[in-house]
């Protein structure tokens, strides 16, 4: 390799280790990386832009901004009380109902978001029980990430596999990894259930407290709600016939999210725009211009040149490896980034003759986004919950959040190597 392979490796892993240590934000991390990319020349600015993808970046923006308003009707309140109360304030009850309102939640919306939603109000039903929180929120954590799997719009590796695979479609995501994530979920809830049920003990007095908990001032703006849910419908609508119509998701995402703010008014603009995750989008930004600069000098090319020597170009040893890589990785790293560094891999690997690429793009999403249960520390959603847990006086440990996460998350990934090779490699 050239010297400016080298050159780009270095700063690519002084980059990533900096993002592992958390002393710095990963976004000034990944900014200052792209940059110094282009200043010593290894990618130019024109070519370190075109590396940047605008429909991920599109498409997250116009999520960010739809939910947002919708935030502001109460609704995702309103379902989480009403759900408790039709668990008649069971606690074990209430947990499955949580899990199952968090792994739905973020297929459709995203799971940082699902959670920063769900979180405060588990802990508002938490409080009335007598009961920890605890539970709850690794419940919550590890359904957040088996539910943003289900969909392109669920999880961001999801969303930057979808949009550098034109053939992957909105679709395709649900015909192909929902049903593997059905059983995934349905195998976690009883073991939730058999894992946590000994802490989860209140009163029948506590139990009456939830029951008399009120739903109807939890909706402060009915009108605006069913705006939002016509104008999410529509969108997701759009998502199942963006590749029919020949328009990107992004074009989709932000026409509902422009659309949504033109009947909600302009007053709502500029607090939905303060409420887009910024320092997500740049830090986006900044991973496309530092994997440009792999990708550029051959460094992809070659991880993908030993990938095909080590599995023999064998589509079950490729797929196999993939997704097990994926998972492991992802438990320790952050799975944005080792995904943005996997997608021109698999790409190269199909120019060197591994014909069917199919199996390997569902192991990388199945890897990615399900290995971030793993540990506290590999995915987002986990982070943030651990942040508010933090504030509640509840804090999450790593050891013992490894404890319970990276068994499990072993567990969906066999589940979900059975899969892949029984539907794609029989």
């Amino acid at each position: 390799m050239e010297p400016q392979a080298y050159y780009a490796i270095v700063i690519f892993l002084v980059v990533y280790a900096l993002i592992i240590s958390e002393k710095i934000h990963r976004t000034i991390l990944a900014m200052l990386g792209g940059v110094v990319m282009v200043a010593f020349g290894i990618v130019d600015q024109e070519t370190a832009l075109h590396h940047v993808d605008f429909n991920t970046l599109g498409l997250l923006i116009g999520m960010m901004i739809i939910v947002s308003v919708t935030a502001d009707t109460g609704l995702f309140k309103f379902v989480a009380v009403w759900a408790a109360k039709r668990a008649k304030g069971e606690p074990v009850r209430i947990l499955v109902a949580l899990t199952c309102i968090t792994a739905i939640g973020s297929a459709f919306l995203d799971n940082v978001t699902t959670v920063l939603l769900i979180v405060p109000v588990t802990f508002s039903i938490t409080r009335q029980l007598g009961v920890t929180p605890i539970p709850y929120l690794l419940a919550e954590i590890m359904a957040s990430n088996i539910g943003g799997t289900a969909t392109l719009i669920g999880d961001p590796p999801n969303i930057m596999i979808g949009s550098a695979v034109e053939e992957l479609t909105f679709m395709a995501f649900i015909e192909n990894l929902t049903p593997v994530v059905l059983i995934v979920l349905l195998t976690h809830i009883p073991l939730f259930v058999l894992l946590f049920r000994k802490r989860l003990h209140t009163t029948e007095e506590r139990k009456a407290g939830i029951m008399r908990m009120e739903t109807a001032g939890l909706i402060t703006d009915r009108k605006l709600m069913k705006l939002c849910l016509a104008i999410t419908g529509l969108t997701i609508l759009g998502f199942f016939l963006h590749q029919a119509l020949h328009i990107e998701s992004a074009t989709v995402a932000l026409a509902g999210a422009f659309v949504l703010l033109l009947f909600a008014g302009e007053h709502r603009m500029e607090q939905a725009l303060t409420r887009v995750e910024w320092t997500t989008i740049f830090f986006f930004v900044g991973l496309f211009v530092l994997v440009s600069g792999l990708e550029e000098t051959g460094v992809i090319a070659e991880l993908a040149s030993r990938a095909v020597e080590w599995t023999g170009g064998d589509p079950v040893a490729a797929s196999m490896l993939i997704l097990w890589l994926s998972a492991i990785a992802s438990s320790f790293l952050d799975n944005i980034p080792f995904v943005a560094t996997m997608i021109p891999m698999i790409q190269e690997m199909g120019r060197m003759g591994v014909t069917d690429l199919e199996p390997l793009w569902w192991s990388l999403a199945l890897g990615a986004c399900l290995g971030g249960n793993g540990t506290l520390i590999g995915a987002s959603a986990n982070l943030v919950v651990a942040g508010l847990a933090g504030k509640e006086g509840y804090p999450i440990r790593f050891v013992p959040y490894l404890k319970i996460g990276f068994p499990l998350m072993l567990l969906s990934i066999a589940i979900c190597s059975v899969y892949i090779y029984l539907r794609y490699l029989l």
